[in-house]
């Protein structure tokens, strides 16, 4: 990873910031397959990412918005779904993140990133198809153990209370969800 600034914007540049040089050093890259993090993709207009999602997971309050708070909006596939963020300026997906900001997690799509290379290499990989094998799960280990390293701390440091996403005092996110229904679903199925 390079030292230089690590900024991100969505499409239409109305909802901007950058990540700081820890959430840079501890977060991980990774492709995911799953069929949800795709039907979240369709939902937003985008391509149907066959070839994965490219996300880096990272605490959120290594996340810092610079302009364009108020066209951060969330959805949710289902009624116990994650959290998946996006701007309703152009409809950009931003962000993954659990229900509970004590849970403190997000996985941010590396498009969004002026220069997606200050992230680093991608290190993991989700369920990735490969014609006549299992799927197999590189770096899941690694995801894993990240995860549960960013939670921890900032569950003891405090630190999950600063997030774009939640208010520190409620907790409650900072917009309301709107959730799919089954029908609506069903009609994203990759």
């Amino acid at each position: 990873m390079s030292d230089e600034a690590c900024t991100f914007s969505c499409n239409c540049g109305r909802l901007a910031g950058h990540i700081s040089a820890e959430g840079r050093k501890s977060g991980l890259r990774l492709l995911c397959f799953c069929q949800d993090c795709r039907a979240a993709e369709l939902y937003h207009n985008q391509p149907d990412p066959v070839d994965g999602v490219d996300l880096f997971q990272l605490a959120p309050h290594a996340i810092t918005l610079t302009q364009g708070a108020e066209h951060l909006q969330l959805m949710r596939l289902g009624p116990k779904g994650l959290y998946r963020w996006y701007a309703d300026c152009c409809g950009t997906p931003f962000a993954n993140t659990l229900a509970k900001p004590q849970l403190a997690f997000a996985g941010m799509r590396s498009d969004l990133f002026e220069n997606p290379d200050c992230l680093g290499k991608v290190r993991a990989r989700s369920a990735v198809p490969q014609p006549g094998k299992p799927p197999s799960n590189e770096g899941m280990m690694r995801m894993v153990y990240g995860i549960f390293s960013r939670m921890i701390t900032a569950r003891l440091s405090g630190m999950w209370r600063q997030t774009p996403f939640f208010d520190s005092t409620s907790g409650q996110p900072v917009t309301k969800a709107k959730v799919l229904s089954k029908e609506e679903r069903a009609g994203l199925h990759p």
